[in-house]
């Protein structure tokens, strides 16, 4: 189970800081920009994102952490299946969930006034709950 809390640990951690990132440098850039150039570079990072490294740390990471919540419990380690199940939840719920039918619809001509907002409130849910995930499977 070390190797898996361990691979997780390191998953989570690498995505709390992509989005991070995204929080303290990319969206405010973006957000200085007029509109159009701004959903025009969103949709061309959406494009640039889906990726192979970016695709097997996310499906990766989202697999290790779901597999660990249900290994977790069954221990009784309620630390570690707390952190993975944040990790689940942050990382790979909200993003499925909300982020990326937000930028779908961007990417079908949406307006960047009613995209940045709800986009970015649902990417500080993620962005928190990811980093306090890998915070707890570190602990």
């Amino acid at each position: 189970m070390n190797a898996l809390v361990t691979g997780t640990a390191i998953g989570a951690g690498l995505l709390g800081g992509i989005f991070l990132a995204f929080t303290i440098a990319v969206m405010p850039g973006l957000h200085d920009r007029p509109a159009a150039e701004a959903a025009g570079a969103m949709r061309a990072i959406n494009r640039a994102i889906v990726n192979p490294i970016f695709g097997t740390l996310f499906v990766g990471t989202g697999l290790a952490a779901a597999a660990l919540t249900v290994w977790a419990l069954v221990a009784g380690s309620w630390l570690v299946a707390a952190g993975a199940a944040l990790t689940v939840v942050g990382a790979h719920l909200v993003t499925v969930g909300v982020n990326i039918p937000l930028n779908d619809r961007l990417d079908r001509g949406g307006e960047w006034e009613r995209f940045e907002g709800p986009w970015n409130r649902a990417h500080t849910v993620r962005t928190l709950l990811t980093v306090a995930g890998a915070v707890l499977l570190v602990v």
